[in-house]
C-alpha cells in the first residue's frame, strides 16, 4: 500500500518539500513494521504560542533560523560552566543542566508545525475553568502533601499520552512486534506498555490504571490503540515543559486514542486524541513525528526523586511552617 502525507493549508504548501510515494516494509505476519528505536526529541511546543496566533506552520527560513538560534544555546552549554536554564511551572525555581544531559540537537518537528496540537485548529487544549483551576492548586500546594506532587516526580509514571510527549533528555522509544501484541518501551521512567491486537474484553470498569487498559488494531497501514480505564490519581502530562498542561488531572472518563503511521523509513507518526469530558469542552487531537535512530542507547532510567526529594520536600515545608508559626508569621 502507497502512503501519502496528509494535505497542508494552500498557505503552507508552497513551503513544504514534495513527498515522495513511499512503501512500509512487513514483519513475517504481514504486518507494517514500526519496530525500532524512535526518538521524541522537538523544540516544537505542545501547545501553539499565544503569540503565534493563527500561524500553524513555520516557513523553512523560519524552521532554520529557530533552529539554528538553538544549536548556539546548545552549544553554550556545552561549555566549562554552561548551564541551559529551565524554567519549571509557576510558583518552581530555575533550574539548570550543562549540555551532558540534554537529548541530541533539538529540531522543529518534520512537519514544521508550531505545535504538536493539530485539533482544535488554534492549536490550543480546550481545558475547562474547572480543570485549570485544579491544576493551579496542585502546582501551588505541592509540597502540602504528596497527593499534590506529580506522579513523575514521584517516579510512578508519565501516563498516556504523557509517556511519548517529549521531556528535555531521555528521548528513546523502543517498539517491539511479535504475533499478537506491540510493545512499546519509553526510556524516560522506563515503563512498557503491552498491547493485545486480539478483541479480549477489556478490564472492568471497575478498575482504574496509571496506564489505563490498552487494546490495539491494524487499519491498514495504522496501528490503532484504545486506551481507558485509567486512574483519576494521574495527570495528563507531567512534563515540565508542557506549559500550562503541566498540573492538568484526568478522571476515569479519560479516553486516548492513538495512531501510529510509518511515513517513511525513518519517520514514524504519532497522533493521539485526548477526550476527558470533566476536563475539556471537546476532544483535542496532538501529532508529532517520530524520528528512527538506530545507533541511540535507552539506557536504565533510575529515578529516586520518590524515595529522597519528595519526603525532604514536604519535611522542608514543614518545618517552614513551624517556623512561620513561632514568629506569628502567616505561613506559605
Amino acid at each position: 500500500m502507497l502512503l501519502m502525507a496528509a494535505p497542508m493549508p494552500a498557505a503552507a504548501q508552497a513551503d513544504v518539500p514534495e513527498v515522495r510515494e513511499w512503501t512500509a516494509p512487513r514483519t513475517p505476519d504481514g504486518q507494517p513494521d514500526i519496530q525500532g528505536v524512535w526518538t521524541n526529541s522537538t523544540m516544537t511546543p505542545l501547545e501553539r504560542p499565544a503569540r503565534l496566533a493563527d500561524k500553524a506552520f513555520y516557513s523553512e527560513a523560519e524552521a532554520a533560523e529557530l533552529e539554528g538560534a538553538a544549536s548556539e544555546r546548545r552549544q553554550r552549554a556545552f561549555e566549562p560552566g554552561g548551564t541551559r536554564v529551565q524554567r519549571l511551572p509557576p510558583g518552581s525555581r530555575f533550574a539548570g543542566y550543562n549540555g551532558a544531559i540534554w537529548s541530541h540537537a533539538r529540531t522543529i518537528a518534520p512537519t514544521r508545525r508550531t505545535s504538536m496540537v493539530v485539533d482544535p485548529p488554534d492549536g490550543r487544549v480546550p481545558l475547562r475553568p474547572a480543570a485549570e483551576e485544579r491544576r493551579d492548586f496542585l502546582v501551588a500546594n505541592r509540597s502540602d502533601t504528596y497527593d499534590n506532587m506529580s506522579v513523575y516526580s514521584r517516579c510512578i509514571t508519565r501516563g498516556i499520552p504523557g509517556a511519548l510527549i517529549p521531556n528535555f533528555y531521555n528521548a528513546g522509544n523502543l517498539i517491539l512486534q511479535t504475533p499478537g501484541y506491540v510493545v512499546i518501551l519509553t526510556e524516560m521512567i522506563g515503563e512498557a506498555r503491552f498491547i493485545p491486537l486480539d478483541d479480549r474484553p477489556r478490564i472492568s470498569s471497575s478498575i482504574g490504571l496509571w496506564m489505563g487498559d490498552s487494546r490495539g488494531r491494524w487499519e491498514g497501514e495504522t496501528l490503532v490503540v484504545e486506551t481507558t480505564n485509567f486512574t483519576e490519581k494521574g495527570w495528563i502530562t507531567p512534563n515540565q515543559n508542557a506549559g500550562r498542561m503541566h498540573g492538568v488531572p484526568v478522571t476515569r472518563d479519560l479516553r486516548v486514542v492513538e495512531r501510529f503511521t510509518r511515513v517513511s523509513e525513518d519517520v514514524l507518526d504519532w497522533r493521539a486524541t485526548v477526550e476527558d469530558p470533566q476536563v475539556y469542552a471537546a476532544p483535542w487531537t496532538l501529532e508529532l513525528p517520530l524520528t528512527r535512530d538506530p545507533a541511540y542507547d535507552l539506557y536504565e532510567y533510575a529515578c529516586h526523586e520518590g524515595n529522597y526529594s519528595v519526603p525532604n520536600i514536604l519535611r522542608g515545608a514543614r518545618v517552614q511552617e513551624r517556623e512561620a508559626a513561632a514568629s506569628g508569621e502567616p505561613g506559605r
